[in-house]
């Protein structure tokens, strides 16, 4: 890549990054979203869109940039492109779940309901097909902030810590642990992994735990939710082989054991 180039890439992702000293609105330290895309158009009118609702925003172009990124501070929330030079999407969010559950949305050009699928697997919370509407998309970065702790968009769920048997989770910090080891979840696999758990012996049908994930005017396949509990139980597997905490009830939805 030219050398002049490289310098125009640095100083717009320097430009961004300081994006997150901005001063705060009413004493608020308003919440940072990284927008990770090879496209400097979408780039631009997701942040200008962003920032329009007093968001803060970091722009890579990336995946590599963006790793580098994170690793001197995390964001709030990721938006991510899935194809992308040097290091694509769905490599950026696999490198990132190893050590933070902080809501990832994919931005992509991509139609097939599969790579939906393949993405929320992996530990996305959301997908939005382009060409897309920012408004939609900041409605529903605030909707996905809402329901994670610690940001300054208002919690919605009013969640109290709670143990159940070896399971132990706290809505508020983000904490969840089986048998006294971590247990790193998602924004949407902690709702479901609460909804179910909050009721224990009781079956909670795909859509109930769909309302309890997203907001009302967010659709999304059925299937996501047998794809959150994958990857529920696979975590938890990955602590204790000899999980067998939430059974599937073929063609009605989802039930988390009694004790």
């Amino acid at each position: 890549m030219p050398a002049r180039a490289d310098a125009t890439r640095a100083e717009a992702q320097k430009h961004t990054y300081q994006q997150q000293t901005a001063p705060s609105i009413g004493g608020r330290l308003m919440p940072t979203i990284a927008v990770v895309d090879d496209d400097r158009n979408i780039q631009t009118s997701v942040s200008i869109a962003l920032e329009a609702e007093s968001f803060r925003t970091r722009a890579y172009f990336d995946g590599v940039s963006a790793l580098q990124g994170f690793r001197m501070g995390l964001p709030d929330l990721a938006i991510l492109e899935i194809k992308m030079p040097r290091m694509d999407g769905m490599e950026l969010l696999r490198r990132l779940r190893q050590t933070s559950g902080i809501p990832v949305i994919f931005l992509t050009c991509r139609a097939e309901e599969m790579d939906e699928l393949f993405c929320l697997r992996n530990g996305a919370d959301d997908f939005i097909r382009k060409p897309f509407s920012p408004a939609l998309l900041v409605e529903r970065v605030k909707a996905l902030l809402r329901r994670t702790p610690h940001n300054n968009v208002r919690n919605e769920t009013g969640a109290e810590a709670f143990t159940l048997g070896h399971l132990h989770a706290n809505p508020e910090g983000h904490i969840c642990t089986w048998k006294g080891k971590p247990v790193t979840l998602t924004v949407n696999e902690f709702l479901i992994l609460q909804a179910l758990a909050s009721r224990p012996g009781v079956v909670k049908t795909r859509q109930a735990l769909m309302d309890a994930t997203y907001a009302d005017h967010v659709y999304v396949d059925d299937r996501a939710i047998d794809a959150y509990v994958q990857q529920i139980r696979r975590k938890f597997k990955a602590v204790d082989s000899g999980f067998d905490m939430i059974d599937t009830l073929y063609g009605i939805g989802y039930r988390f054991r009694q004790l």
